[in-house]
């Protein structure tokens, strides 16, 4: 199982420090384009604020990662990596978060700086509903009504997500299966269906599972 994330929900969290004021925010993005774009609108929304810093983790469909981070006029090395080392320390692909810095009016030194960004971005990420993130083979399964239960059965013991069973002359039920049980549930199906159940795999796709439901990413 892959130990990868992604944001669900965006996640918003505030860390102060001798008056400084730290505004974290984190969301989900899909590339370069829209992560430049989201830190552009955070510094419009706050133009008065000292620092905006940033920091965004990309996956491409080969698994390549990207990453970026900036200090936007803090000392270097204080604000963008410390985000960035968050976000990685969560697992996070395909994530822009941006601090937002009120200055309070007292220096806090490099290892002040350090802690405030650090504690401002986990704080947004504990507030951001996340997605553990799967590749899998997206499989329709069509059976008779006998099938069904049995069906139904083994996906909930190999712990395969369904995402819709639509019930006509026969019960089609679309699921995602991960690629290393593709074999064994093939076996176990055809067992318990004698041969009769007929499956329709789908391209490899990204997914993620949010209370138990299936989240295509």
């Amino acid at each position: 199982m892959s130990d990868k994330k992604e944001i669900y929900t965006p996640g918003e969290g505030e860390y102060t420090e001798k008056k400084s004021r730290f505004l974290g925010i984190v969301s989900s993005v899909k590339n370069e384009e829209e992560a430049v774009a989201f830190i552009e609108a955070k510094r419009k929304q706050y133009h008065d604020a000292r620092h905006n810093c940033s920091a965004y983790i990309l996956e491409d469909e080969n698994g390549r990662i990207l990453s970026r981070y900036s200090d936007d006029g803090e000392p270097q090395g204080t604000a963008g990596m410390p985000i960035l080392e968050v976000l990685e320390g969560a697992h996070l692909v395909n994530t822009i978060c941006v601090v937002t810095r009120y200055f309070g009016g007292v220096l806090l030194g490099t290892g002040g700086l350090v802690r405030s960004y650090t504690n401002a971005a986990k704080a947004a990420i504990d507030n951001a509903a996340l997605l553990e993130k799967h590749e899998g083979l997206p499989l329709t399964i069509t059976t008779d009504y006998n099938g069904y239960g049995r069906i139904e059965y083994i996906l909930r013991q190999e712990d395969i997500p369904i995402a819709d069973t639509s019930y006509a002359v026969d019960v089609d039920i679309s699921c995602v299966i991960p690629f290393d049980k593709k074999e064994s549930l093939e076996a176990k199906l055809s067992e318990a269906t004698g041969g009769s159940v007929l499956l329709d795999y789908g391209e490899k796709r990204s997914y993620g599972l949010y209370e138990g439901r299936i989240i295509w990413l």
